[in-house]
């Protein structure tokens, strides 16, 4: 029993450019024992586009490196670590937290949603209670906040010391807030949804399968929000450094 707990525990780690990404056979599981166990977690779902703007910015850099929990949300990602012999498969960010959002459902372990536009949350509440009707709900909170709601919304947290935050602030917003904000809700699991609560909330779709299948999430996410395309000039730019950091490693072997 110990061996196989430890072993559903452990995390492999590996670098992609100098950030980490865990490796494990089931993050949901993982998660799961986390709350179960009354231990925070910060979660960050890795792609190429947050790598490269970590390469920038040293305070992402730092709070994904302290993460306990990055999985490989990107198709880069995914296909970079492949490349060097690993063999995994990409883990949505999106997917994850839903099926960690079914789980606390059934469970009761309380809920706290903060982000996405005004009445987006209280869309994405009123599809889970028709889904999940025991789902328990510590507070919601849009994303659109002064330094006074900001204080409002530490203070729903603190009092109400949630076991799951889904926190959708974008990146590298909500990354760099889930750091400066863990302690009011320390034994909590803390995840970075980015835009999924409009997918929730049924304002924006996902990709279709075929997309996500061959690794072109990106493009259909470019289609939807044209805006995007300067963003999305640091995929072939990841693409470039993690060919050269590849090359340089057979050098040294």
């Amino acid at each position: 029993m110990i061996s196989q707990y430890l072993e559903n525990v452990i995390l492999r780690q590996f670098a992609v450019l100098g950030m980490p990404v865990h490796i494990h056979e089931n993050y949901t599981e993982w998660l799961v024992q986390k709350l179960q166990a009354n231990q925070g977690a910060h979660v960050v779902t890795l792609n190429a586009e947050m790598t490269m703007q970590a390469r920038k910015n040293s305070a992402l850099a730092k709070v994904i490196q302290q993460a306990e929990l990055v999985v490989p949300d990107g198709a880069g990602i995914v296909l970079y670590l492949r490349s060097q012999g690993e063999k995994i498969n990409r883990c949505p960010g999106i997917e994850l937290s839903e099926q960690v959002v079914e789980i606390a459902a059934k469970k009761q372990w309380r809920i706290f949603l903060l982000g996405g536009a005004p009445n987006v949350v209280d869309n994405v509440v009123d599809i889970w209670q028709q889904k999940w009707a025991d789902i328990a709900i510590a507070g919601t909170h849009h994303g659109y906040f002064d330094e006074v709601l900001e204080q409002q919304v530490c203070e729903q947290l603190h009092s109400s010391q949630p076991e799951l935050i889904l926190v959708g602030l974008g990146v590298p917003r909500q990354e760099l807030w889930i750091q400066k904000y863990r302690h009011l809700s320390p034994n909590a699991v803390w995840i970075g949804v980015g835009g999924s609560f409009d997918i929730w909330a049924g304002t924006k779709t996902r990709a279709p399968e075929w997309f996500s299948n061959n690794n072109l999430e990106w493009l259909y996410r470019l289609y939807q929000e044209p805006w995007r395309w300067k963003r999305m000039l640091s995929l072939p730019h990841f693409v470039w450094c993690v060919t050269k950091d590849s090359l340089f490693k057979a050098k040294k072997i």
